[in-house]
């Protein structure tokens, strides 16, 4: 999960390169939605075994309230941090 600021605008995604694909929204490579909100800080993530998984899974935090989006960032990540630099380098 992506967001803007802690408290902020959310996205929630899944895909097969966790690191460049957080790289092409800090970087702004793909125009839309995380580009105009300026939505590029690694706030949440979990690995699956299957693409699968990952998709169902993706498929059903984007149905929860943003409560519960919430709290599922802050039991990993309580102060918001931006995990993308835990990655990098």
């Amino acid at each position: 999960m992506l967001s803007s600021k802690p408290q902020g605008t959310l996205y929630v995604g899944s895909t097969d390169n966790l690191m460049g694909r957080v790289w092409q929204h800090k970087s702004r490579a793909i125009p839309g939605f995380t580009a105009d909100y300026h939505v590029d800080r690694l706030v949440w993530f979990e690995a699956h075994e299957t693409r699968e998984a990952a998709l169902s899974r993706e498929r059903q935090i984007k149905e929860w309230k943003r409560a519960w989006k919430i709290k599922l960032i802050e039991q990993m990540n309580p102060v918001w941090l931006d995990l993308y630099g835990n990655f990098s380098g």
